[in-house]
């Protein structure tokens, strides 16, 4: 280091570190790896974050850059993101699905599902437009997702519903995935089938597990 710029930390440190007692200089020794462990922990823990729902129907998944908001109403769980203006940005919400009974694959089921609350979401939201819907997966895990246009607090939204359940026979409990992210918050995503595909609310999709 340059001598203007004045002596280094370890130089500043070394009187007192010489000074001080060999029960406190190790002490500082032996605490040194716990302290740097405590540091990682708590990096990895600002950089990401879970959540896990026991009950019925388990589930968990992961999370960065998004933050934990109160619920909506029937909701199991709601985390989102902000514009330094407080315009939402990107939401992710998981609620409760749940199938009448029925025969067959949940594959085919899932589908006739879908029409009904198709119809469920155009009755309550009265931006909401269709704009496609079709099988999707989830790691190995059949579902079928719903894509959308709707108007959330004045401003379009994309939105894209997953609807799934653990893929075993007769299930008749899952999960409705609600995802929904602004058209200026990604220029890598402009369409709703495009939700989740690339930026933050791909992690919680992806690694979403039930169990």
């Amino acid at each position: 280091m340059r001598s203007e710029y004045g002596p280094t930390l370890g130089r500043l440190l070394a009187p007192r570190w010489r000074a001080a007692s060999r029960l406190t200089r190790g002490m500082v020794i032996a605490l040194g790896p716990a302290l740097a462990a405590a540091a990682v922990a708590l990096a990895l823990t600002l950089q990401s974050a879970s959540f896990s729902h026991s009950g019925s129907v388990p589930f968990s998944f992961s999370y960065k850059d998004l933050y934990r908001v109160p619920a909506d109403p029937g909701a199991y769980v709601k985390i989102q993101s902000r514009g330094s203006g407080g315009a939402l940005r990107y939401s992710y919400e998981v609620y409760p699905l749940r199938l009448g009974p029925y025969s067959g694959a949940l594959s085919g089921e899932l589908p006739r599902y879908a029409t009904g609350y198709i119809r469920a979401l155009g009755a309550r939201d009265h931006g909401f437009l269709l704009r496609g819907e079709g099988k999707t997966r989830v790691h190995t895990m059949p579902g079928y997702q719903v894509l959308y246009t709707t108007d959330v607090e004045g401003r379009e939204m994309l939105g894209r519903d997953v609807l799934l359940a653990p893929e075993r026979t007769g299930v008749r409990e899952g999960v409705e995935i609600v995802m929904l992210t602004s058209p200026t918050a990604s220029s890598q995503i402009k369409a709703p089938g495009e939700v989740a595909t690339t930026g933050v609310l791909l992690r919680p999709l992806k690694t979403f597990t039930f169990g």
